[in-house]
């Protein structure tokens, strides 16, 4: 089992964003520059890598904790953007990059939440 919290204000970028232009007539679609919000997750998530990924099944818990700003309370739903899909992928992506696991197909079973909190952050547990 591995266990932490990374004191952050979580990034609100992913790179699930995409761009649309046109050019010649066609319509190209492209990755937004985000890698600031990447660098950021992979820079707190280095400090937290297993010495050997993970092996077998795993069962992974995320709660994003994003601070208070006007009239919400600690521990309220967020229900802003980011989409939760969009941050889930980036944050799996980035992790296995990591190697925390040998492949995101180990992954069986997710529990994800977007919280408000006095404490931003996120938090990870991985069985």
């Amino acid at each position: 089992m591995l266990e932490f919290f990374m004191d952050m204000i979580p990034p609100t970028s992913t790179h699930q964003q995409r761009g649309c232009a046109f050019r010649n007539g066609k319509r190209i679609y492209y990755d937004r520059e985000n890698g600031a919000a990447e660098e950021k997750l992979r820079a707190y998530l280095a400090q937290h890598i297993p010495k050997e990924p993970f092996q077998f099944a795993v069962r992974l818990e995320v709660k994003w904790c994003f601070p208070i700003k006007d009239f919400q309370v600690d521990g309220e739903p967020y229900t802003k953007k980011p989409d939760a899909d969009n941050l889930c992928k980036a944050l799996l992506d980035i992790m296995t990059k990591l190697r925390f696991w040998n492949d995101d197909k180990q992954i069986y079973e997710l529990h994800f939440g977007k919280y408000y909190s006095e404490r931003p952050g996120i938090y990870i547990k991985i069985n």
